[in-house]
């Protein structure tokens, strides 16, 4: 019997084993179940509509969290700790890393985008860069022609594969947000960013705007016009920039103001932008210059009014570099008005580099006092978080490896020298139709190269190449003039480079013709002059068409004035006299290959 008692207890102990582990199971799945329905949040949930899951988010944050999400700072004043203390809400970069690899731009990213997650609400950041011909702040990125050059294309289907190509670079570093493209209408070429500009003729700056479905995306059938599109991994969002009449400023001084009627600055500087917004543009970039004496700024008519209201605008509206500062003469002279004005004129996202505390502390005392009411904060917020669900940040917030590759391809580079070689305008060729010099031979004994420029591909790129005035020398890969020359002419035909040769060298050598390549220095915004094409790394495609592989087909997409004196001058004005009228450019036909 004591053997059977003994049996008999361990199978009853071994029931309640057994019972106390299937209720502790039942708790076990219990508790899981109430952490579920604990975790679970609307704007999480991607099969919720993208407005809904704005609004379950706008009802969650703080004060604290939305102002901090109106907030963009450089990168080289963000830490983990920053990105989590002020909830910032997005990130920039203001020049290139030197020689940095994709992958160490994507370690990066995620680090301070991993800070942003990490926060109470895990919402995620945006990181956005200059990418203004391509990715030319990133070493080994192919690098377009500037605007100007690409104006002179009129190929709008050109641009669009532009876009794309460098939706694909950026995104080989883990940013998902650029500030291009430049959709100004540059009327005086003293302008220092006349180069940014594709046209001085709005029709060309409005069909140039192609580049947006590029960058962002096509937009799906009866999509909403104004909402802002992005269609994956892939792409970028955009930034159509800056709004508005910065190109018609007084004699082209940089963020000088432009005296206009409304009807020509509607009928001008406004077909870009309302074209870009019809194409689902995420963000529009406010101009430093001003509008009849009216710092835009803080021109809530054209803020709020006519971009928001009339255009019906969706995406959302960030300030230039400092652009609060600088709505006041001197800059920063009374920020507290500066932030007022300028929050409630209508912009969502300041770029406020380097001061974030002040602009944070100043916002938060102006709404906690009812000077800025909460509502604007909140249409500000909605639209941040609308662009952000958009992109699919909250679903795929960290970049990984898997898009290096696209950095610098192959095929991005031979779209660059497709875009080089139709960028090119030849104004005169040879003394008459009868003895014309382009297309040059390719078997010739010998060949002269000279000028500064011929053999420095930062000189090349121009602006915003590796930094933000561009550098020169060998800053970035690419191929310049001078090697595309020597890669083009028969392997027997001797190419000398000289940067200024005397007459003496020339008097002693036997040249069969001379190719002289000259320019400017690199330079961003600030410097008055002429326009320069800067056709980028692809210098291959300038020998394409002296060397008759293909034609020349450009058109000038501005004026070529005789004198400084008739500035500002554009097609269509009373008394238009120019040296070559705007659309002017001589067609060369592709010769044999065996020239």
């Amino acid at each position: 019997m004591t053997g059977q008692w003994h049996q008999l207890k361990v199978m009853q102990m071994q029931k309640m084993a057994t019972d106390s582990a299937f209720l502790i199971g039942i708790l076990v799945l219990c508790c899981w179940a109430a952490m579920a329905d604990a975790e679970y949040v609307a704007y999480k949930d991607p099969k919720h509509p993208i407005n809904h899951r704005i609004k379950d988010l706008l009802g969650r944050m703080t004060l604290e969290e939305k102002i901090g999400q109106m907030v963009q700072i450089d990168r080289t004043v963000a830490s983990a700790e920053v990105m989590k203390k002020y909830y910032i809400g997005s990130l920039l970069s203001t020049g290139g890393s030197k020689k940095a690899s994709p992958e160490t731009w994507v370690d990066m990213v995620n680090d301070f985008q991993m800070s942003s997650l990490s926060t109470r609400l895990g919402i995620p950041m945006i990181y956005g860069i200059d990418a203004v011909h391509g990715h030319g702040m990133v070493y080994k990125a192919t690098v377009f022609p500037h605007n100007v050059g690409l104006g002179a294309t009129r190929d709008p289907e050109l641009v669009k594969k532009i876009g794309a190509a460098t939706a694909l670079e950026v995104r080989a570093t883990g940013i998902p947000y650029i500030f291009a493209p430049c959709v100004a209408v540059c009327r005086d070429p003293r302008w220092g960013r006349c180069y940014e500009s594709y046209s001085e003729d709005p029709k060309v700056v409005k069909s140039m705007t192609e580049i947006i479905p590029g960058l962002q995306g096509d937009l799906p059938a009866n999509f909403r016009k104004g909402v802002p599109y992005i269609a994956g991994k892939k792409k970028v969002a955009a930034c159509a920039k800056q709004y508005v009449g910065d190109g018609g400023t007084t004699k082209g001084i940089n963020e000088n103001n432009t005296v206009i009627s409304r009807h020509e600055l509607i009928s001008i500087y406004m077909p870009g932008y309302s074209s870009s917004i019809i194409k689902g543009v995420a963000t529009v970039m406010i101009s430093s210059s001003s509008w009849n004496g009216i710092q835009m700024h803080v021109n809530r008519d054209m803020i709020t009014g006519f971009l928001k209201n009339t255009l019906r605008f969706r995406g959302f509206v960030i300030s230039d570099w400092e652009g609060l500062d600088r709505t006041t003469s001197p800059p920063h002279a009374n920020y507290t008005h500066s932030i007022l004005a300028g929050v409630n004129a209508g912009i969502d996202m300041i770029m406020v580099p380097y001061k974030y505390e002040e602009f944070i502390d100043g916002l938060t005392f102006l709404v906690k006092n009812n000077s800025i009411p909460i509502s604007r904060i909140d249409d500000a917020v909605k639209r941040i978080l609308r662009v952000k669900f958009t992109m699919g940040l909250f679903e795929n917030p960290l970049a990984d490896y898997s898009m290096t590759k696209y950095l610098g391809s192959r095929e991005h580079r031979e779209l660059a020298r497709e875009a080089v070689r139709k960028s090119l305008v030849l104004l005169k060729n040879g003394e008459s139709t009868d003895k014309q010099l382009i297309p040059l031979p390719k078997k010739a004994s010998k060949i002269l190269v000279a000028g500064t420029h011929a053999d420095n591909i930062g000189y090349q790129c121009g602006g915003w190449t590796m930094g933000w005035q561009g550098k020169g020398g060998n800053i970035t890969q690419g191929t310049t003039i001078l090697e595309a020359i020597r890669n083009t002419v028969d392997p027997k035909t001797i190419v000398t480079s000289r940067k200024n040769p005397d007459a003496e060298y020339l008097k002693s050598n036997n040249f069969s013709y001379a190719i002289v390549v000259v320019g400017e220095p690199p330079y961003a915004e600030l410097m008055h002059s002429w326009l320069l094409g800067f056709p980028g790394t692809e210098g291959q495609g300038v020998a394409d068409v002296l060397f008759g592989d293909y034609g020349f087909s450009g058109k000038l997409p501005h004026t070529w004035f005789k004198t400084v004196d008739q500035l500002p001058m554009n097609v269509g004005d009373k008394n238009y006299d120019p040296l070559y009228p705007f659309g002017y450019g001589l067609a060369t036909q592709p010769t044999k290959a065996d020239q």
